[in-house]
Order: C-alpha cells, then structure tokens, then sequence
C-alpha cells in the first residue's frame, strides 16, 4: 500500500475525531515532510476531482476527511427522509452504550464494542440523537458525546432515569472480551420492546 493510501485509510477510520500528525506518523513509520506531502497531494486530488464529495478539513495538527459543502443539502434530505428513520442494529448497540455511559468518548465507545464506531456516532450526532458534550481534559483532548432532548422524545422517555437498569455484568471490568456493547444493548431493547413506551420511527 502506498504512503498516500496508508493516510487516506487513516483518515477514513478516524472519522469525526480526526488524526494528528504524530498519530500518522506512529502508525505509519514515515517521517513528518512524507506525511504533510501526501496530506498536501491528498487535498489537491479532492479538491480537483468533482467526482468526489470529500475534502480534507485541517484544525491545527488534526486533519479529517469530511464531506464537500455541496453536498449538504443532499446529505440533510437523506437523514429527514422518512425511509432512513429505523435505525441499525450497530447504531442502536452505540447508541445504547453512549445512553448508559454518557458523556463518553468514541474511543470509549470503540473499547467497549471491539469495533470501530466513528461513522456510526457521526450518523446519530446528524440525526439529532446523540450531540457534543464538549471535551475530555487528557492529551488529544477527545471529544465527549451525550444524548440529546430529541433522544428522550424520540424513544418516548421522559428523563434518562427512565431507561431500565443495566445487568450486573454490565460493569466496565467485564466488557474486555468485545461484547460488552450487547449488555448494553440488551437492556436498552428492554425500554424500546415495552408497547407505548418508544418512539413510532423505530
């Protein structure tokens, strides 16, 4: 894989959070002038290409693919569009961990699925269901995500407390093994099979 593709497949994975230079270059081996190089040809190669709807956004050392202005419109008709109101079943299990864990981080959230869950908490966060909640005091200072008002009307909860409690095994001491977002999900199903209870779009 060339050094071009490497960081574009970075940036992919990192999704909302972005990735810093040094970040790069740990996972990558390359020196700082390779990387700003191909971040540099990367950011040409879309800006030129009116076949694609990326662009590379950069705050500080932090770099993100995100989509083009252009596409707003066409991205905002996609998340009001009736038929892309049900949501996923990974996008109620990171759902259901941010509700249960809130305010917590997507690498938090990674841990405790096993997987990768930039894109799906960027879906919530347009969907309204999930937003900012500012950021954690550490180094990279990461983002911090909580549900939203919308989230308790749109599963028909009148405050957080209202959410069934987790199961006794749904302790962060017992989530190593990748499957600690189904504790999670298995109680937040709770809420949302009771009849009346949730919201109609899901």
């Amino acid at each position: 894989m060339s050094p071009l593709a490497q960081i574009e497949s970075l940036l992919f994975v990192s999704g909302d959070e972005g990735i810093t230079v040094a970040d790069l270059a740990a996972a990558t081996g390359l020196l700082r002038p390779a990387i700003l190089a191909s971040l540099e040809r990367l950011a040409q190669k879309y800006a030129a290409d009116q076949d694609s709807a990326l662009e590379l956004m950069v705050n500080d050392t932090t770099y993100r693919l995100v989509t083009k202005e252009a596409a707003g419109d066409l991205i905002k008709r996609y998340f009001e569009n009736p038929l892309s109101t049900s949501l996923s079943p990974a996008s109620l299990e990171v759902l259901a961990i941010i509700a249960y864990r809130q305010p917590i981080t997507r690498i938090e959230v990674d841990e405790i699925r096993g997987v990768q869950s930039a894109s799906t908490v960027q879906k919530l966060v347009l969907r309204r269901l999930v937003e900012d909640a500012g950021r954690l005091d550490e180094p990279g200072r990461p983002k911090l995500y909580r549900t939203s008002a919308y989230f308790l009307d749109y599963f028909g909860l009148k405050q957080l407390t209202d959410l069934p409690p987790l199961p006794a095994a749904a302790n962060p001491s017992e989530q190593d093994d990748g499957n600690g977002g189904d504790l999670f999900l298995q109680a937040f199903n709770r809420q949302l099979n009771q009849p009346g209870e949730s919201g109609d779009e899901t």
